[in-house]
């Protein structure tokens, strides 16, 4: 295609979506379906002649739009406000999603789909449109509420989810079944992957940045920065994950610099262009004759939309302890689709596992309920004013006691202050483990890599392997002894509340807890780490030397490897302490 065409095409799309966008804004509606009728206008699929030359590359351009969305919403992502309303948002996020995936099945299923389209539908119809929402509730000017902070904690949740189920999808259709064991490996490389990316993203690239910063050049820290957003999807797509995965992550990292509104204020103009393609492009593939030929499946699947969110998010957000106002305001508010189910359709277009008919069915179903959004937030007053003058007596009896009860038994004091010390030093354990199990993960890596100019130096591949197994286990040394002192903190910590304070005897039974308890942890993670790199693993007698070795060495060096450990400890949380400040 001749770069003349590819301007000219560029210059279409940009024109109808500039005029149809500037319709929807008048009309105060969601410019995002501009987009999308945009697409729809100029693609193959309506008459009477097509305006774009080859919609190919400009699908290939909409990618990036995918890159760009992806990574604005990790911009967004704010641990702070997700662990101040982490129950309800975990609790809720989670049944909406394990419902509406089961929904989606069911309905799939029922018109006689194949499975993997059953299984994509339902995928579809989990994922609620952050997009949409925000841009709804701030139209609205409800951002600041109750229910809107506990829906942004919610959209977090699903949005982590998402990406885990992106990573499932794909490993599904590419074996074409669903196998407990291969989930469960799924599942856990994928959490292994977020951990360490995170960790390691946290402790260099806001310092980097920060770095970067100092030049005082808009340009050179735009670049920067958009040469690390790149340089992580490679990563991620190295690493044979979905490239959403690799956009959202470098996002969240990036969410905690200091310089985090620069970058959303460089970055908005970009996202705003290449995130209208993505939409264009999703109007681009969509045919108009479906709305007639699967006018049933898109009605029905609407409302399933609509009332299975409503009452899986309601349900979950009154079960974590909020009032039936509020629940029924966050059900209401998430009752839509969006962005993620695009980006899953397209997934299972690339795969060439699901079929045609099912991508213009969800456009259809995302329309249909983006333009309900306003009006179901609106309506979630008036209607839970009536619900509640028309429940039974008896049952809101029962619902005001169920929300006074959790209410009454939240942890205060110190009881608050030591469950999240306790939350604290388990959340350090497993990452200190995901570190210890990354560091064999790359040592099996590296070997797979230089095995052959090893093979050239040192022919025995004893003795290669157990110079890869000793580099990890001298590597991951301070990790391993980081893990063992919270063990032992957590261990004494537990005795002390479970047995409490007594003679000698009590006093002893608490040691021995403290220090049995760890030591038969690390055993055990040791163990796992020998399952885990069973291909670099030497032969027994030069294992144990190895160990041997390593634990002389853990002795020798235990306060400089503590050391180590603490600084880049203290250098994490004052990354995240410092945008803590920031945004206050």
């Amino acid at each position: 295609m001749h770069g003349a065409e590819f301007i000219q095409d560029l210059a279409v799309i940009m024109l109808i979506a500039g005029i149809v966008t500037i319709l929807f804004h008048h009309f105060k509606q969601p410019v995002v379906l501009g987009y999308i009728l945009a697409g729809v206008i100029i693609g193959p699929h309506t008459p009477p002649f097509e305006l774009i030359h080859d919609d190919r590359t400009i699908k290939i351009v909409a990618e990036l739009g995918v890159v760009f969305l992806m990574f604005s919403l990790g911009l967004e992502f704010n641990l702070k406000k997700l662990s101040s309303v982490g129950v309800t948002a975990f609790i809720a996020a989670f049944g909406e999603i394990v419902l509406m995936t089961w929904i989606g099945y069911e309905i799939g299923q029922y018109f006689k789909w194949n499975t993997m389209d059953s299984l994509f539908l339902g995928a579809m119809l989990a994922i609620s449109s952050t997009t949409i929402i925000v841009k709804a509730l701030d139209e609205l000017g409800m951002k600041n509420e109750r229910f809107a902070q506990l829906i942004f904690g919610i959209l977090i949740v699903e949005d982590i989810l998402a990406i885990g189920m992106i990573a499932l999808l794909s490993g599904i259709a590419m074996n074409g079944s669903v196998d407990a064991g291969d989930v469960f490996v799924t599942v856990g490389k994928l959490s292994l992957f977020m951990i360490v990316a995170l960790v390691l993203g946290l402790l260099m690239v806001p310092r980097l940045l920060a770095y970067v910063a100092k030049f005082k050049s808009n340009e050179v820290f735009l670049i920067t920065v958009l040469g690390l957003c790149f340089g992580f999807c490679l990563l991620v797509l190295q690493l044979e994950y979905s490239i959403a995965l690799g956009a959202f992550m470098i996002g969240a990292i990036m969410a905690e610099a200091r310089q985090l509104h620069l970058i959303e204020r460089l970055i908005a103009p970009i996202r705003d262009m290449f995130s209208a393609l993505f939409f264009v492009g999703v109007g681009l593939l969509f045919n108009p004759t479906v709305l007639v030929t699967y006018a049933l499946p898109i009605a029905l699947i609407t409302v399933a939309v609509v009332l299975g969110k409503v009452f899986a998010c309601g349900l979950g957000t009154f079960v974590a302890g909020n009032d039936g106002k509020t629940s029924l305001r966050v059900g209401m508010g998430l009752s839509q689709i969006g962005e993620f189910s695009f980006i899953i359709a397209s997934l299972g277009l690339t795969l060439q596992v699901t079929s045609d008919f099912l991508y213009p069915i969800v456009v259809a179903v995302s329309a249909v309920t983006t333009l309900l959004t306003p009006y179901l937030i609106k309506l979630a007053d008036p209607l839970s004013q009536r619900a509640a003058s028309a429940m039974p007596s008896n049952i809101s009896r029962v619902a005001n006691r169920y929300t006074s009860w959790l209410q009454s038994n939240q942890l205060e004091g110190d009881r608050a202050m030591l469950a999240k010390i306790v939350m604290r030093i388990v959340a350090q354990v497993i990452v200190n483990c995901a570190m210890t199990a990354a560091v064999f993960l790359a040592g099996i890596y590296i070997f797979g890599a230089i095995e052959k100019s090893l093979a050239s130096s040192i022919a025995d591949e004893h003795i290669q392997k157990a110079i890869v197994f000793g580099g990890a286990l001298a590597v991951s040394l301070p990790f391993l002894i980081a893990t063992y002192r919270k063990l032992n903190a957590l261990s004494l910590l537990l005795a002390e509340i479970i047995i409490g304070d007594g003679g000698k005897f009590v006093h002893g039974l608490r040691r021995v807890i403290a220090e049995v308890i760890p030591a038969l942890s690390i055993i055990g993670i040791l163990l796992l780490i020998g399952l885990l790199s069973a291909s670099i693993l030497p032969p027994t007698n030069v294992l144990i030397v190895l160990l041997v070795a390593a634990a002389i060495l853990t002795a020798v060096l235990w306060k400089t490897f503590v050391r180590w450990h603490s600084s880049l400890q203290i250098a994490l949380f004052e990354t995240l302490e410092e945008h803590v400040d920031e945004k206050a």
